[in-house]
C-alpha cells in the first residue's frame, strides 16, 4: 500500500473510533436521563397515593363524624369543697359576675362561705360519646363512664347542630369507664362496629370528639401499642388492656370513636398520659371487643354482669413469681398464672389450688393475668370452661362453671380466706420474727378470717430479705416449700432445715389474701 493511502486509512479509523467515543458517551446519558426520569416518574406516583391517603381520611370522616356528639353534662359531687373566707358580696369585687346568674364566678371547685354545711356541688363537664344503634327514633350512644356516669342533666348535641335533651343514662360501668346513653330523635346514623382484635402496632388510625369543646373534631395518628395494663386509670379494680394511640386526644376527646382506615370503631377513647393536662403523644382506647361486651349489657339490663372463678393469681412471669414457680413447683415455663389462693363457696374452690399454674383456657394459651381476668369477666356466668393446669410437674385438665362476679369482690375474698415462740436461726437470716397464731392475736392484727393455724410475722427486719420480698407484720406462714406448717415451731423447724442460699418458698395469708413468696439470704 502507498503510503498516503495508509495514511487516509489511520484517519478514518481514528474517525471511526472518535464517533464510537462520542455515541457511547451519549447512550450513557441517555440512560442516566431514562432513569433519572423513571425516579421522578415514581416519586409522583408515591406522592398520588399520599394523595390518596389524604382522600381516605376525609371518607373516613365523612363516614364517621355524622354518629359523633358531643355530650354535655351536669351531676352533683359529694365532697369536702375549698371555701373562700368571704360572702358572695365580697368575692364579687374580684371575681365579676360574667356568665348572669347573679353570682360571682369563681375558680372552679370553689364555693363562698355561705354558713351552710352543705359539702355537695354542681359541677358542669363536658365530652363525646358516639352513636352505636338507631332505629325508629331511638339512639343508643356509647361513651365513657367518667363523662355520664352520675348525670342529672344531659345535653346532647348532633354532629347537625340539634341538641337533645331527654337523654337517659341506661348504665354506666365504672371498672370499665363506660356508659351508654339513649335519645329519642329521628335521622340518627350509627358507627359501624370494627375488630379491635385486628390491630397491629403501626395501623392508621383516627380520633374523633369535642377536645376543648371543638365539636366536630379528627385527627390521626397510629396504634403505638396494644394490651396496655396497670396504667392506673381505673384503679385495683378495673379491667384495663388498653390501646395505645399517637393520635392526639384531648379533654373534651373522652367517650369519642377511634376508628380505623374503614370507618370502624375499634376502641372508645377514654384517656391521655400527661404531664401538662394537655396531648403529649400519649392516648388511650378502650379496645372494641371489649366495650361490645360491655355496650350490649348496659343496653339490656342496665348493669354489667361479669363472670368470677374465686381466686387470687398472680403473674409467672413476675419476677418475684417466676422463682416460686421454678423453684418451688418445677414449671420452667415463661407464660401462665400462678394460684395464690382460692375463695370458699367460689367455683373454683375444690377444684384448683394454690400452687396450681393455669396455661390455658379452653385451649387457648394464658399468657398473664390481665389476659385470664379479661378473658372470665367476659365470659357469662354458668358457662362451662377447660383450664390447662400445671399441678405436681404434669398437665392436667380441670373443668368448672363460670359463676357470677359479686359487687364487692374484695369483700367476698376476705370473707374466706397456742403458744408463742420466737424464730431463731435460719428465721433470724431471713430477718422474721414469729408467733403461733391465736383467736386473740389474731383480732389484735385486725384480721377478720385468720387461718385456723400458722406462724404470724411480729416483726420484720427492715434490711431482711423477707422485707426486700414484701413480708410485712400481720402476714402468716401456712407453709414452707409447699410443707403445712401449724405453729411458730414448725415454721422455725422448717427454715432450719431449708438451704436459704438457694431460697425458699413461703405461702402467706393477710388481710389482702394469699400469695407465694420466695426468699433467698447469704447468711
Amino acid at each position: 500500500m502507498k503510503p498516503w493511502s495508509r495514511s487516509l486509512t489511520t484517519l478514518a479509523l481514528a474517525a471511526a473510533m472518535a464517533g464510537a467515543g462520542y455515541l457511547g458517551v451519549d447512550m450513557f446519558r441517555d440512560v442516566q436521563f431514562a432513569r433519572a426520569e423513571s425516579k421522578v416518574e415514581a416519586t409522583r406516583q408515591q406522592l398520588s397515593q399520599i394523595e390518596d391517603l389524604a382522600t381516605v381520611f376525609k371518607m373516613v370522616g365523612k363516614a364517621v363524624e355524622p354518629s359523633v356528639v358531643n355530650i354535655d353534662v351536669k351531676k352533683t359531687v359529694h365532697g369536702n369543697r375549698p371555701r373562700l373566707p368571704f360572702d358572695e358580696d365580697q368575692l364579687r369585687r374580684w371575681f365579676p359576675d360574667r356568665d348572669g346568674d347573679g353570682r360571682p364566678d369563681l375558680p372552679p371547685g370553689f364555693t363562698p362561705n355561705d354558713g351552710g354545711d352543705d359539702d355537695s356541688a354542681l359541677v358542669m363537664g363536658t365530652g363525646s360519646g358516639v352513636i352505636m344503634e338507631a332505629s325508629d327514633g331511638v339512639g343508643y350512644i356509647l361513651t365513657n363512664n367518667h363523662v355520664a356516669g352520675g348525670a342529672e342533666e344531659l345535653t346532647i348535641t348532633l354532629n347537625d347542630g340539634r341538641q337533645i335533651t331527654n337523654a337517659k343514662v341506661l348504665g354506666a360501668d365504672p371498672k370499665s369507664d363506660l356508659a351508654v346513653v339513649k335519645i329519642e330523635a329521628d335521622h340518627l346514623i350509627a358507627a359501624k362496629w370494627g375488630d379491635s382484635g385486628q390491630l397491629e402496632q403501626g395501623d392508621w388510625v383516627l380520633a374523633f370528639g369535642s377536645p376543648f369543646r371543638y365539636i366536630g373534631s379528627m385527627t390521626h395518628g397510629i396504634i403505638s401499642a396494644l394490651n396496655r395494663t396497670n396504667v392506673g386509670i381505673l384503679g385495683a379494680g378495673g379491667y384495663e388492656d388498653f390501646i395505645q394511640t399517637d393520635a392526639p386526644i384531648n379533654p373534651g376527646n373522652s367517650g369519642g370513636p377511634l376508628v380505623n382506615v374503614h370507618a370502624e370503631v375499634i376502641g372508645i377513647n377514654t384517656a391521655i398520659a400527661s404531664r401538662s393536662g394537655g396531648f403529649q403523644g400519649i392516648g388511650f382506647a378502650i379496645p372494641s371487643n371489649q366495650a361490645k361486651v360491655v355496650y350490649e349489657q348496659l343496653k339490656t339490663k342496665g348493669k354489667m354482669e361479669r363472670g368470677w372463678l374465686g381466686i387470687s393469681i398472680a403473674d409467672v412471669s413476675n419476677p418475684r413469681v417466676e422463682p416460686v414457680a421454678r423453684n418451688t413447683f418445677g414449671y420452667e415455663g415463661k407464660t401462665g398464672v400462678l394460684v395464690q389462693d382460692t375463695f370458699a363457696g367460689t367455683p373454683a374452690y375444690g377444684k384448683l389450688q394454690p400452687g396450681d399454674i393455669i396455661t390455658a383456657l379452653n385451649g387457648k394459651t394464658v399468657e398473664n393475668v390481665n389476659q385470664l381476668r379479661t378473658a372470665i369477666a367476659t365470659t357469662s356466668a354458668g358457662t362451662e370452661i377447660t383450664l390447662d393446669v400445671f399441678r405436681e410437674k404434669k398437665t392436667l385438665q380441670v373443668k368448672l362453671t363460670v359463676g357470677a362476679q359479686p359487687e364487692d369482690v374484695m369483700a367476698a375474698a376476705n370473707g374466706q380466706g397456742g403458744s408463742q415462740g420466737q424464730a431463731q436461726n435460719q428465721g433470724n437470716a431471713l430477718g422474721l420474727e414469729l408467733s403461733t397464731i391465736t383467736p386473740e392475736l389474731a383480732r389484735r392484727l385486725g384480721m377478720n378470717n385468720p387461718p385456723d393455724s400458722g406462724a404470724v410475722v411480729l416483726s420484720v427486719d427492715p434490711k431482711s430479705p423477707a422485707a426486700a420480698e414484701g413480708v410485712r407484720p400481720g402476714d402468716v406462714i401456712t407453709k414452707v416449700d409447699n410443707q403445712p406448717v401449724k405453729s411458730a415451731d414448725e415454721a422455725i423447724a422448717a427454715l432450719n432445715k431449708a438451704d436459704l442460699k438457694a431460697g425458699v418458698t413461703l405461702y402467706i395469708t393477710s388481710r389482702e389474701g394469699s400469695r407465694f413468696v420466695f426468699v433467698k439470704s447469704e447468711k
